[in-house]
């Protein structure tokens, strides 16, 4: 064999062996016992507030941890970011504008279930399976504590209090983040009159953005606020709400019913035994105060 075809061997025989690894990547997708099969339960998460806190540890770390020790795998952590995330589990590529989203080309799977304070949306229903509910959460209007504007005074209907909220926005810089819970498209912020800016950072930024002088305000869901007001005291306020309340959930993919209703088995299991009371009180000491009906008997 001359040098010249066996380099073209060399070079076809490589080809091949990355697309067999292309399909494996791709067709590692499945159900609860696939991920028994394999031995190992992959975590897809985002360092954000205290779900994920980047350190090694945070509350969806930690439910996931005990939910893979629960199933008699091993835990594996797989970072990724909030434009990937959805295609890192579904395997597809998705375009997502308000409560649409359009589906696009192949990608390769990278996780089992999405953990990290992820807000259950209308799009994201479209092409994930929630489990039950972990955490509360709302959209609020958060301002540095010396900015010439008081926080609206409740009146008991949450439409007419969002309303009174958003008017506080007009002429105002407010910065949102695109592709998450933030995106100005959920919340119509444009009709609003406000000044929106789509920051370029991460969702931890957004509060000592504010506090740095960067924008006037910005909208946080209520984990990060409340990382936030424990992290800078007396240097923010909160505004208002500019969503009803929310609801935070662990995503599988469509294809994995099985391992979802597992999940949903273990959560109910975790609140009756105090696991899940005690690792929310470890990374969110003050939420039950914030939302004493969603943690009620729990």
């Amino acid at each position: 064999m001359t040098p010249l075809s066996f380099g073209r061997r060399l070079t076809h025989l490589l080809a091949a062996l990355a697309a067999i690894l292309a399909v494996t990547s791709q067709a590692w997708c499945g159900d609860l016992p696939q991920v028994r099969k394999s031995g190992v339960l992959r975590h897809l998460g985002i360092p954000y507030a205290n779900f994920v806190t980047g350190a090694g540890d945070g509350m969806d770390v930690e439910l996931m941890r005990l939910f893979a020790k629960h199933l008699g795998v091993r835990y594996e952590y797989v970072k990724t970011d909030w434009g990937t995330v959805v295609q890192d589990l579904v395997g597809k590529k998705v375009q997502a504008k308000g409560d649409e989203v359009t589906i696009l080309e192949d990608t390769p799977v990278k996780g089992d279930l999405i953990a990290n304070g992820f807000t259950v949306l209308p799009w994201r229903q479209k092409v994930v399976l929630f489990s039950n509910p972990t955490f509360p959460s709302q959209i609020w209007l958060v301002a540095r504590v010396d900015a010439k504007v008081k926080p609206i005074k409740p009146t008991g209907n949450i439409d007419r209090d969002i309303a009174r909220t958003k008017m506080l926005m007009k002429n105002r810089e407010v910065l949102a983040l695109k592709k998450t819970c933030l995106d100005p498209e959920l919340y119509n912020l444009d009709a609003t009159g406000a000044k929106v800016t789509c920051y370029n950072g991460s969702l931890n930024e957004l509060a000592p953005a504010v506090i740095a002088g960067e924008a006037q305000m910005t909208i946080l869901d209520v984990p990060d606020a409340l990382v936030a007001l424990d992290k800078w005291p007396g240097k923010i306020k909160i505004l208002g709400p500019v969503s009803h309340k929310q609801e935070m959930a662990v995503a599988f993919p469509k294809s994995s019913p099985q391992l979802r209703d597992a999940f949903n088995s273990f959560l109910k299991q975790a609140q009756r035994d105090g696991s899940y009371a005690r690792i929310v009180k470890q990374y969110y000491p003050s939420a039950s105060a914030f939302f004493p009906e969603f943690f009620k008997g729990k």
